[in-house]
Order: structure tokens, then sequence, then C-alpha cells
């Protein structure tokens, strides 16, 4: 059984609103302005506790936690993603172009601070294959490396000093970005990357490092390309050169690949039974160490390897900060990848297990996270896909999964790292490759995003195709423009059309989609679905003139007869007194009827979808003002938000239009202009439906 809805209730303007229902006393809202504005300067012992749980969370958490329901959770989880960042440490660091044992400092120090610091429950930082192929670009630009030179030379020293100075300098200069952002409140900005845009950054850029391992898993040595064009650069090299490829390496490649993908597929398929995933990476370059060590690979079949990797902590040492003019556009790119790619993965994990994130707080996070560690030597950290996943999957429950995970990588750091001196170069290669599955199987969503959204499937197309063919930066910085283009788009090509209303009812809706909806008549209700500004004022015109038809010829027209009506009247006016008012709305509606011109006496504007008006759109408003004066037909607004009542009165529109015009709702309008048109007692004011 359907319920009905009655309502009889007075016509309201908005000034009769306000009047009615707005704030008495609009100086009690300048004396609460000014309490917060107090309270927000005080400092109390309260206040400073707050302030210090809010910008180091482990102070809010830690006291909270629950210790027999959470720690084998995270004992268990931190030990897991600490054995998966050991391979994948040296591997991306062979991938930002610098030694391997680097991968293993930026997977201890920024976890640490990550946990004192950050509010994702179930985030691990540490390397990240995307971060680390922009990274190694920049390196490769600003200090490349002959391919003649001998590893084990001097020059070969200092060339890997200078190259881990560059990538320290982007990671200091990554970082104090994200702290001015975060003490500018700008945590907002990674909103401009939207989902599709992030998913098709990463899925192309799992093409280039796929790409730029290639080299590594045949064993050429090749010069890394940059710029636009680089993937195919690099490809035509490697074609090129593939006769002279390492077949001992190329075995060992295929070998590992023949371990990895299969292992991670069950890994994958069957993640909900097993209690943490098998650590094939860490088992493969165990093994691949051992068995190159054993047979001497590395000097019969002049296979690639690791080298040494020292013992300990690393000194801590400044940036190549000289290099900080040069890194710089890269590095703002760089920064909102890494802060885009935090917050996404944070949030995902937050509304999974019904906490929240402060974005701002993450900023702080990863902008001390990344200045601190580019002191140790570490290139650019973020939040990573793999680690995350393998986190949160093997029963993590808060940040105290960090202190696990770096205490692994400490003992590496400490006792094992140089065992892994007889690692080869292609083992690692394969583990980037493989560690990039997820971002390849980000294609699935693309049916969906054509089903849902075309507008965002054409986004997610353009900033994939920019950056593989282009390159990572360049291409990201396509995608976000293109996207931000078509956000414009549709705000100028808004939807303008005409509402009718529903029978009995005070629900009006668009003619052309709901036939039954009839119009009330003399009376043109348009709606405009989208703001009003300088972008789009002129098709608001235009559409307001095909659906008014106020030509400019009309117009004049139309004013003439006016003229010449009113000097009828006068001539009346002198001779009769009575009766002037009906003799002179007939002799108008007569005009009306006679065909000449449309029979519109009023036009109502439904703003309730005009979000904001700026001082060009004011302007659209009142010049339509005074066209409809010209051939007497008054205008009426309903649904305006606060803002746009503002910007339109502080603009002079009330000179144009008596404010009397301007309504709460529809409904009360077409009442309004109902009565006004029957000439109703001036008592009956009120709405019935």
């Amino acid at each position: 059984m359907s319920a009905s809805v009655a309502v009889y209730r007075n016509i309201y303007t908005e000034d009769r609103f306000r009047q009615t229902y707005g704030t008495e006393d609009q100086s009690r809202g300048r004396e609460r302005l000014r309490d917060r504005l107090a309270q927000r300067c005080s400092c109390s012992q309260v206040d400073c506790l707050h302030l210090l749980k809010k910008r180091l969370p482990v102070c809010s958490w830690l006291p909270k936690y629950k210790l027999k329901k959470w720690l084998l959770g995270d004992i268990i989880a931190g030990l897991t993603v600490g054995i998966v960042h050991i391979p994948q440490g040296m591997a991306f660091a062979l991938l930002t172009s610098v030694a391997p044992v680097y991968g293993l400092y930026t997977s201890f120090f920024p976890v640490v601070l990550y946990m004192l610091f950050g509010t994702g429950h179930h985030v691990s930082t540490g390397t990240f294959a995307v971060l680390s192929l922009m990274t190694g670009s920049v390196v490769e630009q600003l200090v490349p490396i002959p391919l003649t030179l001998n590893s084990s030379s001097p020059e070969a020293a200092e060339f890997e000093a200078q190259r881990i100075g560059v990538a320290s300098a982007v990671a200091f200069l990554s970082g104090i970005m994200m702290l001015c952002m975060c003490g500018l409140q700008l945590g907002f900005l990674s909103t401009y990357l939207s989902e599709p845009i992030v998913k098709a950054f990463t899925s192309a850029a799992a093409f280039h490092v796929t790409v730029s391992q290639l080299q590594s898993m045949l064993g050429l040595r090749l010069p890394r390309y940059a710029g636009a064009f680089s993937l195919f650069k690099t490809l035509a090299s490697v074609m090129e050169n593939v006769p002279h490829t390492n077949l001992a390496e190329l075995v060992i490649s295929l070998l590992c690949l023949a371990v990895l993908v299969p292992v991670k597929e069950v890994n994958s398929r069957f993640r909900e039974r097993l209690r943490t995933p098998i650590p094939v990476e860490i088992i493969t370059v165990i093994i691949a160490t051992g068995i190159t060590y054993a047979f001497s690979l590395d000097s019969k079949y002049d296979i690639q390897i690791v080298g040494h990797i020292p013992a300990g902590f690393p000194e801590p040492r400044l940036p190549a900060l000289e290099t900080v003019p040069e890194i710089a556009g890269d590095t703002v790119a760089i920064t909102l990848v890494a802060y885009a790619v935090s917050v996404s993965l944070a949030m995902i994990y937050a509304d999974k297990h019904g906490y929240s994130i402060d974005p701002n707080q993450e900023l702080l996070a990863h902008g001390i996270s990344n200045t601190v560690s580019s002191l140790f030597t570490c290139f650019p950290n973020s939040a990573t896909l793999a680690t995350t996943n393998i986190l949160e999957s093997a029963g993590g429950h808060t940040q105290l999964a960090g202190l696990f995970t770096s205490l692994v990588v400490l003992i590496v750091l400490l006792l094992i790292g140089p065992l892994f001196y007889f690692l080869p170069k292609a083992v690692l290669a394969c583990i980037n490759v493989t560690s990039l599955r997820q971002m390849f199987l980000l294609f699935q969503d693309l049916p969906d995003l054509w089903r849902i959204s075309k507008i965002d499937f054409m986004v997610w197309l353009v900033t994939w195709l920019s950056v593989v063919v282009l390159n990572v930066d360049l291409g990201l910085a396509i995608g976000v423009v293109f996207s931000m283009m078509t956000v414009i788009c549709r705000t100028q090509r808004a939807n303008c059309s005409v509402l009718g209303r529903a029978a009995n009812t005070e629900i009006y809706r668009s003619i052309d989609n709901h036939n039954k909806c009839y119009e009330i008549p003399g009376v043109k209700i348009l709606t405009y679905n989208g703001p009003i500004y300088y972008g789009n004022r002129s098709f608001f015109k235009a559409d307001m003139t095909q659906l008014l038809g106020l030509t400019p010829e009309r117009i004049r027209s139309r004013e003439k007869a006016l003229k010449a009506i009113e000097k009828r009247e006068r001539e009346a006016i002198s001779s009769v007194e009575q009766g002037v008012t009906d003799s002179s709305f007939s002799s108008k509606n007569d005009l009306f009827r006679s065909g000449a011109f449309p029979l519109v006496q009023a036009v109502l504007i439904d703003c309730s979808s005009v979000i904001f008006v700026d001082v060009a759109g004011a302007r659209l408003f009142i010049q339509m003002c005074m066209d409809c004066q010209k051939i007497g037909v008054r205008i009426y607004l309903a649904n305006c938000n606060e803002s746009v009542l503002k910007i339109l009165t502080s603009s002079g529109l009330m000179n144009y239009m008596n404010p009397q015009h301007i309504f709460v709702t529809i409904h009360d309008a077409v009442v309004y202009i109902q009565q006004q048109r029957e000439k109703p007692p001036e008592n009956s004011t009120t709405v019935w439906v």
C-alpha cells in the first residue's frame, strides 16, 4: 500500500524563510568564531597532550594495544613482510640505479619512522617499483656510467657515491615538499590523482619496469634511456643486442621465473588458506647465491653479481643538495605519486577494517620518513602494494608489525648482508618483474570501467598510453591534465532542461525524460545542472536563448509592441480610470495570444544544481533580467544556495529583480506566480499539495 504526503504551509521566499528560521543574532556567530580562535590559540596541558597524540600517533594507539589479541598476528605479519623486503629492497635498488645495499637501508629506516608517525594500521612502507623507476631515470640523466667502467675500480666507487647522492637528494627534496604540504594542509591535492589515473599510471609503469629489467635478465650491458620514447629505445637496444645474450644468465632468469611465477600464483589463489604466504623470493635468493658461489658461475660464465654488501649502518651524510635545481621538476611528480599511492592504500585498508586515517598526518609521516632516511643514503620510499597486501593477509593489526619487519632487515644489515655477495643480478631482475603481477592485473578493471563511465575509461586509456609511449613523469602530467579537462568540459556543456510538474504533487522533473509531467501555463521552469562561470556562460546563454526564444530580433520587436500597448494604456487612463488594469492585462494577453510571441509571462530558474556562480555568471543573470524586462517577462529564482545568492546579491542583481521573487522551492514560486495571475486576496499566501 502506497503512502501519501499532504503539506499545507505558507509560501516562503528566501527573505521570509531567513526571518523565520535563520539565526536571530549574528553576533553570536561572531562570538563563537572568536571563541574558536581563542581556543585554538590557547596552550594547556590537555592541548599539548592532544597535539602530541595527533602528531605522534604511536602515543595514541600503543597504550590501547591489546597484547593477547594482536601481538601474535603483528609478529607473524611483520616477520613475513621483513623476509619479503630483503630481496625486493635489493631488486628495487638496481631499478634505482644504485647498489643493492641501499635498498636494504630504504627497507629499514622508513619502516621505523612510519611506525611512529603513520596513521595507517596496515600500511607497509619501503621500496616501491614505480618510485624506484622514476628515481632511477633521474639518476641516469645526472650520473651516467660508462659501459666500459670496471665495477671493481676506484672510479666505479666514486660514480656509485655520486649516484646515491642524487637519489638521496630526490628523497630529501620529496620529504621537504611533503612537510611543506602538511604545514599548508594540502593533503587534498592527492585527490587530483583520481583512481583511473593512479591505476593506469601504475599499470603502464609496470611495462617500463619490465622492459628496463630485460638487459639484466639477458646478461646485456646496455645504456639506460630516459626521456620520451625511452621504453621503445630500450626495446630496440635489447633486440639489437640479443645475439650477445649471456646464455648462463638467460638460463638463471628462466629458472627463476619458472619458480617465482607459479608460487606467487599459489600465494594469490590460496591466500585465505595459507597462514603466511610462501617466501619464495628469499628462498630463490638463498638458493641462487649458494649455487653461484659453489660453482663459481661469476668467473666461469661472466655473470653479473651483486658484489660487496657492507655490514652495519651507514654513516649519516648530506645528500647531493647541489643537484636540487636539476631534480626539482622530477621530484614534484615523484612526491605526488608517492603520496597518492600511500594515501590510497591507507584509505582502502582503513575502510576495510573500520578506522580512519588523517591525510595531512600521512603527509607528515612520509615527509619525515623521506627526509630523515635520505640522511642515511636512502632513496625515495612510500607505501608499497605487495608488502601492504601481505601484511594485511598475514594477520597484521597495528603499526607494531613494522617493528618486527625492521628487526628482520636489521639482522640482515648487521650480520647476513655480506653473504649475498654472489647473488646474480638476474635473480633480482626476475624478482622485480614478478612483483608487478598486481599492476598487470589492473587491466581487468577496464570492462567494468567502460560500463560504468566511458569518460573515466578514456582517462585511464589516455594516461596509460601517455606513460607507455612518452615517459613516466610526462605521461602522468598528461593524464592529470586530461582528467581535469574532462571535468571542465562536463561543466561547460552542462544540461539545461525544461521542468514540468507531476500531477497533484510538488515534484518537478525534466519533460524530456518524464512525458507525463506537464508545463505550468505561462511559466517556463528551467534548470541548469552545473556551475555558471566564465568558462560556460556562453553555453548557458545559448541554451537559455534557445529555450526562451530571447533572440535580439524578438526582443526588439516585442519591446516595440509593449511600448505601443503602454502608449494606448496612457491614452485610456486619461478618459477612463476604472478598468485600466483589466484592459492593460487584456491587451497584453491579446498580444501574446496573437502568435507573434510565446505565451511565457514568467521564467523560473531552478538553481538547485548551480553549485557556484562567478562574476561573469552573475552579470549574465543581470543581462537576462534586463532582456526579460524589455519583453515584459518576470524572472524568478528558486533553490539558491547561500553562496550563489550572496554573489548574485553583491553583483547588483536585486537592482533589476524583485527580492521577493527568490523562493525556497520551485513549488513556492509556482504557487506564488499562479496566485498573482489569479489576483487572490493579499493574505492568501499558502501552499497546498
